[in-house]
């Protein structure tokens, strides 16, 4: 359909690529008004597309008001909701809430206080994790020299080199493929 496309779809369903669409068909529609010759035809389009625009500007800025509302009503909700926990928890009133939402009460009296941020905590147990699978790769690898696999495994990949180097390439990886899985 082109770019006048854009301006049949839904408001909801509009793109950045559609919004340029839009855009560039009207600007079109002004330069034919300004060059004069269907100056009544073009003036009728443009004023339906701009209408078009407007009508989806409008339903927009409604849906997103609404949105808007419903999530101010949910914050609200859940303000009164965790005011009525802490009044619980502490079994006194209410504290005021002078506290911002991303601002944190601590006691610098208590012990077990948290003393690094939630992302330091997930930087160290990911490090910790990654230190731990390395651990284990190398102790399999000890283990593997302890028992002698690895030197075995060794001489029998020299060996199969050796009889892939005068056989075609086809069969010795084949035949290699074949002794690798046995010995496993």
């Amino acid at each position: 359909g082109g770019p006048e496309s854009a301006l049949e779809k839904s408001p909801f369903q509009l793109t950045a690529a559609d919004v340029y669409d839009i855009s560039s068909v009207v600007g079109r529609d002004l330069l034919q008004l300004r060059a004069g010759p269907q100056l009544p035809a073009a003036r009728a389009r443009l004023q339906f597309r701009i209408v078009r625009v407007l009508e989806m500007l409008e339903a927009l800025v409604s849906e997103s008001s609404v949105a808007e509302e419903q999530l101010r009503r949910e914050r609200d909700s859940l303000r009164r909701e965790l005011e009525q926990l802490r009044a619980a928890a502490c079994g006194s009133a209410p504290q005021p809430s002078s506290l911002g939402p991303d601002q944190m009460v601590i006691d610098l009296t208590d012990p077990n206080r948290p003393r690094f941020t939630l992302q330091e905590l997930r930087d160290v147990l990911q490090e910790r994790n990654q230190l731990k699978a390395q651990l284990l790769v190398v102790q399999e690898e000890l283990q593997c020299y302890k028992s002698g696999i690895i030197s075995q495994k060794r001489d029998q990949t020299e060996e199969l080199e050796k009889a892939a180097s005068g056989s075609s390439a086809g069969t010795s990886k084949n035949s290699e493929e074949k002794t690798i899985i046995k010995r496993l």
